[in-house]
């Protein structure tokens, strides 16, 4: 069972996963539309379609999966293709009689990739928006701050309203781009919480959903945590115990993931609070404590 107020963006339609990349590797669309029917039935809201590399030497691939993904399952598609060409064809392509009239979701712009925001024209969308980025004088940099999370946010949101301004704030949702635990010197954990805090109680910005991915939080670190708990699992669960309550909303992950809120004694959500206040070495010796003593 999933956590009330929280949707979920089905990611297991990629090549990342490599039970998934065996099925484009073999055209197994009867697989991919199992894959589609599990996420459906875990409780997902949305499915994200991305299929990699595949998509830009075989397009007519990707648009196929569209069809027989939405021939499956009535949920709305996040699509996820970094050329606007072929995106703008799996726009094209996608049926919302099919989604039950739902708007599908462009996964992602981003500042070092503006140009994607034409394929608004297509069709109405939702829009996935980068926050980890901004452009200033010297270009396209990476933020560093919570308060340059937010601003890049609210730049990018402005700017698309005004080109589109038939987009509403519910058609926004920002990516804060969660990071590795394990290899977080430089406090981008904090920085992406922060962001969501800020983003979350700005009135101008009141209605846009607030994301990310938590595949990347976990990865690195051994399976069990020093109380002999799922830390991976745990990991991503304290994320969302102290992100939801700040406005965090979606997620893109795994629905079966069994996502739930971590009451405050819990191991794994006391540890991951201490080492987001801290930075360099102190965080990275902090985050073995979570599965070795004396650390």
């Amino acid at each position: 069972m999933s956590i009330p107020g929280l949707r979920i963006i089905g990611e297991r339609i990629n090549p990342g996963f490599r039970s998934t990349k065996a099925l484009f590797d073999h055209d197994d669309f009867a697989g991919i539309q199992a894959l589609a029917v599990r996420q459906t039935e875990a409780g997902a809201s949305y499915l994200n379609v991305n299929a990699g590399t595949k998509a830009l030497s075989d397009p007519a691939f990707l648009i196929e999966m569209i069809r027989r993904i939405q021939a499956v399952v009535d949920l709305p598609l996040s699509l996820d293709c970094p050329d606007a060409a072929i995106l703008t064809r799996a726009l094209e392509t996608y049926d919302d009689a099919k989604a039950k009239g739902q708007k599908p979701i462009i996964n992602s712009i981003a500042e070092s990739r503006w140009a994607l925001h034409e394929a608004l024209a297509v069709r109405p969308c939702k829009v996935v928006l980068m926050s980890s980025e901004r452009l200033g004088d010297a270009g396209v940099t990476p933020n560093r701050t919570g308060a340059e999370v937010h601003g890049s946010a609210c730049s990018m949101v402005e700017r698309l309203r005004r080109a589109y301004p038939q987009m509403s704030n519910d058609d926004f949702l920002i990516d804060v781009s969660v990071a590795t635990l394990a290899a977080d010197a430089e406090g981008l954990i904090k920085m992406a919480l922060d962001g969501i805090r800020l983003v979350g109680a700005d009135p101008a910005l009141k209605g846009v959903h607030i994301m990310g991915g938590l595949s990347n939080l976990s990865q690195h670190l051994p399976d069990k945590a020093l109380d002999g708990s799922d830390l991976k699992h745990q990991l991503e669960c304290a994320f969302l115990t102290v992100a939801m309550p700040l406005g965090f909303d979606t997620v893109l992950g795994t629905p079966w993931r069994g996502y739930q809120l971590l009451p405050k004694d819990n191991f794994v959500l006391q540890q991951f609070c201490r080492i987001v206040e801290l930075e360099g070495s102190d965080a990275l010796a902090a985050v073995v404590g979570l599965f070795m003593e004396d650390a």
